[in-house]
């Protein structure tokens, strides 16, 4: 059986023994990236297609003529024109849950950068500022306790639960905006209207897939809503977010600070104006990133793919309708 990678580079090296779960499957070749016109030469011969990022459109899987089974090396299965595949009856596959403590970690991080302002204190001391400080300490800005405050999160799914009892913990009031709210109240946390998390929380973290009805959700009009020291988190879509407006917001004082892990496009262009606003941190698409989170993705993909061989696939994709959900992930 031939396997192909695609784009292997973001999960482990070509030799990574962590693709070793794979081999026992039949001969694999892993690429670190794959441009699209060289997508038909690469995969024309294999019957399993591994994927984290390359795009399988319909005319890709129409082409893949040996094609079986496509596994979706992420939560989000965008990627995949499952349609195309579902006609095809090529199984296709994710893998959910693998980065949720990743990224509820990730965002709580956030919380206290921007509370507290460690690592530009820190790089104060470094460039000398304490050596030469009349007092014993100083702060750069006022610094913020985070018992007793607010935290708004939108999408209650397993990271949106799992930064909530993270949050609980730290002593935070949380607000939770929900499509479906759970049959039985949930200590700590209150379910309230979507504009009502903007307006009363002092941070406010996206949780929530990126889908027709939620595109650009955080509009003018919404941070207008926000208190003015307030913080946006996005650990979920760069698509949730009105750029344009979210800089000007920023730029006008109007928003205490975003930090954000996803963009609208990625790589980002040099003229994304959230590049340079103010009081806007950004990370490069890693909430999802640790070790530990990436060694289980690969796990869970090579489960998945033991499960199809074996007739009894799992985590199948059924429908184009989540096809972007806010994982922890990639």
């Amino acid at each position: 059986m031939n396997i192909v990678v695609l784009d292997g580079h973001t999960l482990a090296g070509a030799t990574d023994p962590a693709w070793d779960a794979f081999r026992e499957f039949g001969r694999l070749t892993v690429f670190d990236r794959t441009p699209a016109d060289e997508i038909l030469r690469r995969a024309g011969n294999a019957e399993i297609v591994l994927t984290n990022k390359t795009p399988l459109n319909r005319e890709t899987i129409r082409k893949l003529t040996r094609l079986r089974y496509i596994g979706v090396l992420a939560t989000g299965y965008n990627v995949v024109n499952v349609i195309a595949a579902a006609k095809r009856g090529v199984v296709v596959t994710h893998v959910p849950e693998y980065a949720t403590a990743s990224v509820a970690e990730h965002v709580l991080a956030c919380l206290f950068e921007h509370a507290r302002g460690i690592g530009e204190h820190a790089y104060s001391v470094r460039k000398g500022r304490w050596c030469r400080s009349p007092d014993f300490c100083y702060w750069l800005w006022e610094m913020t306790e985070l018992a007793g405050l607010t935290l708004g999160v939108v999408g209650f799914g397993h990271i949106g639960r799992a930064v909530t009892q993270r949050a609980l913990a730290f002593g935070l009031r949380v607000l939770v905006h929900t499509r479906t709210p759970p049959a039985q109240p949930v200590a700590g946390v209150s379910f309230v209207a979507l504009d009502t998390v903007f307006k009363e929380s002092d941070f406010v973290s996206l949780h929530c897939p990126l889908t027709p009805d939620t595109e650009k959700m955080v509009h003018a009009g919404r941070l207008a809503l926000m208190k003015p020291t307030a913080l946006l988190i996005n650990a979920a879509r760069g698509g949730l977010v009105d750029e344009e407006a979210l800089a000007a917001a920023l730029n006008s004082g109007r928003l205490g600070g975003a930090m954000l892990d996803v963009l609208s496009a990625e790589p980002p262009d040099e003229k994304n104006p959230l590049l340079h606003a103010r009081r806007c941190t950004i990370t490069p698409h890693n909430a999802w990133g640790t070790q530990a989170a990436r060694r289980r993705l690969m796990a869970l993909a090579a489960d998945n793919l033991r499960a199809f061989l074996a007739g009894r696939p799992q985590h199948v994709v059924t429908s184009p309708e989540a096809a972007a959900p806010a994982p922890g992930s990639v």
